[in-house]
This record gives C-alpha cells, structure tokens and sequence, in this order.
C-alpha cells in the first residue's frame, strides 16, 4: 500500500488526537486521555513546542472506513542524557488497526530515528507496556535493547497531587 510520512501540522491536530484516543482504548486506559486537540495545536505547534510529530497518510482511494487519510503518527519530543548526551523519546507510535502490516510502522519509527540523527541525537527511547508483546517484538527485531531486562531501570513518574507537593516544597527565592 502507497502511503507517505510527513510533518505534522496544526490542521492534523483532530486526527492526531482521535488516534491517541484509539491508541489509549488498545492500551486499556481510555480514562487516562485529558488532551484536547486545542492543547495539542497550543503544545506542539506554538514558537516554542513541547513536541514534534509525524503522520502517516494514504491517497484518498485508500482512505478509512471512517473516512480518514491520516492513518498513524508519530509523537516525539527531546531530551538529554547527561552520559550520552541529546536523544529523542518517542512518546507514542500508532498505525489504525486496519492499516497495520504495510510497513507504515516501520516507516514512522524509521523516519523520528533519522530526525534524530539529524539534529545529532545519540539514541531513541521510548516505553512499551510489559503486556505488549507485539510491540516490544516490534522493536527489538530493530534492535532496540528492554533496559528493564537488561539494566534495571524503572520508569518513574509524578503528577497530580504529588507533582504540586514537590513544587510547593521548592525552595523560596
């Protein structure tokens, strides 16, 4: 199947939010979204975003059952190891249901991995599930490493209350 990989824009901020959406039922944490695509125009497509992201599209004879063109993305944003140094994280990766077997995973994760490169990023990281066996095979048929398995390492997160309790025990100026 014919598809191309493109940035992005303000006006693919609807698809992008109604993929995250199915992404969230396939993880089964739909509750969990609270992004609009308002937020997602405002973050990713501001003078300074907080992300970049790619979409997978198909000609119009191609389309959905649903009607759509856009049919994956590819969410990434930039961080930095202070062993490494600058490296891309790849926040979510999704190809629709109907659309996946045609290599436009493949190219989408393909492509953020070039980005990177070009702007002399050393690695591309990202979390899977421990249920997602599909997607971890995915990616450690490309190589990629579980550093759960082989380092250790924990992925660890603060928001809500405990998020507002750090920052208000940050120290006065």
């Amino acid at each position: 199947m014919h598809f191309r990989i493109r940035a992005a824009t303000k006006e693919d901020c609807k698809d992008i939010s109604r993929m995250i959406m199915e992404l969230a039922v396939y993880e089964k944490m739909p509750d969990q979204v609270k992004i609009s695509h308002e937020e997602l125009e405002r973050d990713g497509f501001s003078q300074n975003p907080f992300f970049e992201c790619l979409v997978a599209e198909v000609p119009e004879e191609h389309k959905s059952e649903g009607g759509f063109t856009v049919v994956g993305y590819a969410l990434y944003f930039y961080t930095y190891s202070t062993w490494k140094g600058p490296s891309v994280y790849l926040e979510d990766l999704y190809v629709m249901p109907e659309y996946r077997g045609n290599g436009i995973g493949k190219g989408l994760l393909c492509k953020v991995a070039e980005v990177g490169k070009k702007k002399q990023c050393v690695r591309l990281q990202l979390s899977v599930l421990n249920w997602n066996t599909p997607s971890r095979d995915f990616y450690a048929a490309k190589g990629a490493q579980d550093l759960t398995v082989s380092e250790g390492w924990h992925f660890i997160r603060f928001e809500g209350q405990s998020l507002d309790d750090l920052a208000n025990e940050a120290p006065k100026d």
